[in-house]
């Protein structure tokens, strides 16, 4: 396996399915669709292959390939994967996959060059994750911007275009801030060694002074916190997540959320170890004020898909305060947390694009009752809900607690802060639970066996319809058929890997431990 280029092998699967595509201009959409389908199925097998191979008892990078590709500038094709991003690689081939079914059916124009931007995303999302040069890590970075943003612009809701241009503007910003900081350190280190390079764990031997440090440090992390996103730089992310087809939802939380969170571990920690520890505690601020204005902004929206972007903004918080408690638990927490919300809000938003596929709206006060009609849908819905609010046992409470863990020792207010908003967390999914699946439908009649209807006739009070305030061009939910195969068939693993890591979740820590280990000794200067 090691001789294997099994990283290059999974990056670039996607990319030779969007060539068949680009080059076959007049394929049939089934064609389309399988062709589609099998690029990203062998991409996630190999990803399988890969992580059954990993070895967690090596800190260091693994599956490595280089070659020179700039020699003079000191740019190299350099790729590897160690305990923090192998993981990653997973999850992205598993919802590139996931994404390319659960657009089966709703996509049903321009279909070809749909997949073909799905396909190069998914190359560059994996790209990202894999590169050990700045340089490679950089172009990776901007490829994931267009197609992500073609995404929510050709096929998204009615304010697409006005999403996707915020979506950009917002990314380039960041990513503009980031390539000031890339030139800055091969300039640094250059000038420190005479070496011209941008070798990620070479540039991590750098002696960089304080004051350097502590702007470019700045410098990714805004490119970072935008991508989160961290509170303030959160606003491209509720019209993003709104107007963006399923799918592309579903890339959009489980995948470039995390791209965000990655670059604080691979770049800003180990690069920057002073500058890390003179902004962690204004960065845990900003955590806890996600964490508590993600959840308030969710307990308010009347949109599905609103409330579940809000609920990533929460979700997320919790990933940035592991991350700069600068400990283990806090660091493994964060990882945790990370997989758990890729897992459990993709999933989430999977389930809004099935009530949206028959009832075209996302107003909850559209729904109700559903879990007569479509037991298997409340089911899923059940169990992800709780899932997001951290129920013990599933995947979201592994992940909560030790972020919160992490965040307690070292800042104890911000611990308590973070566990109280898990109260909110459950407030807001019990009752949307409640809302959609188990409150009477918009002007359903009462049931004559209902003990209150009972009551309310004895006390001469007239019975009152299902409640809500929906359209009145709205379709019966009462009608709406349950999950098709299809739709259980993209739900199904989620919920396994989200059980599985919540109920046995020390392979997935096994995994992560010396890398983070390694990050943390980088920071604190102590020995692994």
């Amino acid at each position: 396996m090691e001789r294997l280029p099994i990283l290059s092998l999974i990056t670039y699967s996607p990319l030779v399915g969007a060539v068949v595509l680009f080059l076959w201009g007049n394929a049939s959409t089934r064609a389309v669709r399988w062709i589609a389908l099998i690029a990203s199925g062998v991409s996630f097998a190999l990803s399988v292959a890969m992580l059954l191979a990993f070895d967690p008892s090596q800190a260091g990078m693994q599956f490595t390939e280089t070659f020179e590709w700039l020699p003079e500038l000191g740019i190299a094709y350099r790729l590897g994967v160690d305990g923090i991003s192998a993981p990653l690689v997973g999850l992205t081939t598993l919802l590139t996959l996931i994404a390319v079914i659960a657009s089966w059916d709703p996509i049903r124009h321009r279909v070809r060059e749909y997949y073909i931007t799905l396909l190069l995303l998914a190359t560059g999302m994996l790209g990202v994750f894999v590169s050990l040069d700045l340089f490679l890590f950089y172009v990776f970075w901007e490829i994931v911007l267009i197609p992500m943003a073609l995404i929510i612009g050709v096929w998204g809701s009615a304010n697409r275009v006005y999403a996707a241009v915020k979506f950009f503007l917002y990314t380039l910003a960041g990513s503009l801030l980031m390539l000031v900081g890339i030139v800055a350190l091969y300039q640094e280190y250059f000038q420190q060694t005479g070496i011209r390079t941008l070798d990620v764990l070479e540039l991590a031997q750098g002696n960089y002074s304080p004051t350097f440090q502590f702007w470019t440090f700045l410098a990714f992390f805004l490119a970072f916190a935008i991508k989160v996103p961290m509170w303030p730089f959160h606003t491209w992310l509720p019209d993003a997540h709104v107007e963006a087809p399923t799918a592309g939802s579903v890339i959009l939380a489980g995948v470039l959320l995390k791209m965000g969170g990655y670059g604080f571990l691979r770049f800003n920690l180990p690069l920057f170890p002073e500058a890390t520890q003179r902004w962690a505690p204004a960065i845990v601020v900003l955590s806890v004020i996600a964490i508590l204005y993600g959840a308030l902004m969710a307990l308010v929206q009347r949109d599905f898909k609103k409330l579940v972007a809000y609920s990533s903004v929460s979700h997320m918080g919790f990933v940035t305060l592991g991350i700069f408690a600068l400990n283990q638990q806090g660091l493994s927490g964060a990882m945790v947390v990370m997989l758990s919300h890729g897992f459990v809000t993709s999933a989430l938003f999977l389930l809004v694009g099935v009530l949206y596929e028959r009832a075209h709206t996302r107003e909850l006060a559209a729904f109700g009752g559903l879990a007569r009609n479509m037991p298997i849908f409340a089911a899923f819905f059940g169990f992800f809900a709780l899932a997001s609010l951290g129920l013990p046992g599933l995947s979201g409470f592994v992940g909560e607690f030790l972020a919160l863990l992490g965040g307690f020792q070292s800042y104890r207010w911000a611990g308590v802060l973070g566990t109280a908003v898990v109260i909110l967390a459950a407030w807001y999914m019990l009752r949307v639970y409640q809302r959609v699946a188990l409150v009477r439908a918009p002007g359903e009649p009462p049931d004559p066996d209902d003990p209150e209807l009972r009551m309310a006739i004895t006390e001469g009070v007239p019975p009152v319809a299902g409640g809500g305030d929906a359209d009145q061009h709205t379709p019966d939910p009462r009608t709406f058929p349950d999950v098709t195969w299809r739709e259980a068939l993209t739900l199904a693993p989620l919920a396994l890997l989200t059980l599985w890591v919540g109920v046995y979740p020390l392979p997935v820590l096994d995994v992560i431990e010396l890398s983070l280990r390694a990050i943390l000794a980088a920071v604190t200067g102590e020995r692994m």
